[in-house]
C-alpha cells in the first residue's frame, strides 16, 4: 500500500452496534447470515465514507459545483422509490396487462386518488 492510500475503519463503537444490531432468528443462523449482514453492512458503510470523501474532493480541489457533487451523490445512492410511486407502476402494469388481455379497465379513478396522496 502506497502512502497516498487511506483505509477505511469504521470506528469501534459502530462496529459493536453493527455486531448486536443482527439478532439471528435461529441458533443455526448466528454463522453465514450473521458474517453475510455483517459484511454488507461495513460494505455499504466504508462505499458511504468514499463517496463523501469524493464529493468533497470535487468541491474543495477541483472546484466541482455544489450541483454536480448533489448529482453524484444521487447518482450512486438514488433514493428507492416512495410507496405512491410503486403503486403508480403497479397499477400501470395491472393496467398493461388486462388491456393486453382485452379487460375493459380502467384506472383513471385509482390513478388520481394516488396521484393526489403525499409521497
Amino acid at each position: 500500500m502506497t502512502d497516498r492510500q487511506q483505509l477505511i475503519v469504521p470506528p469501534l463503537d459502530l462496529v459493536e452496534k453493527w455486531a448486536n444490531d443482527f439478532v439471528p432468528r435461529r441458533a443455526d443462523a448466528i454463522g453465514r447470515d450473521w458474517e453475510i449482514a455483517f459484511a454488507t453492512r461495513a460494505a455499504q458503510w466504508g462505499a458511504d465514507q468514499e463517496l463523501e470523501a469524493c464529493c468533497k474532493w470535487l468541491r474543495t480541489e477541483s472546484k466541482t459545483a455544489l450541483w454536480q457533487t448533489e448529482a453524484l451523490r444521487a447518482a450512486r445512492r438514488p433514493k428507492p422509490p416512495s410507496l405512491k410511486e410503486q403503486a403508480l407502476e403497479h397499477l400501470e402494469q395491472i393496467h398493461a396487462n388486462a388491456y393486453s388481455i382485452g379487460m375493459g379497465f380502467d384506472p383513471s379513478i385509482i390513478r388520481r386518488a394516488l396521484e393526489q396522496l403525499n409521497d
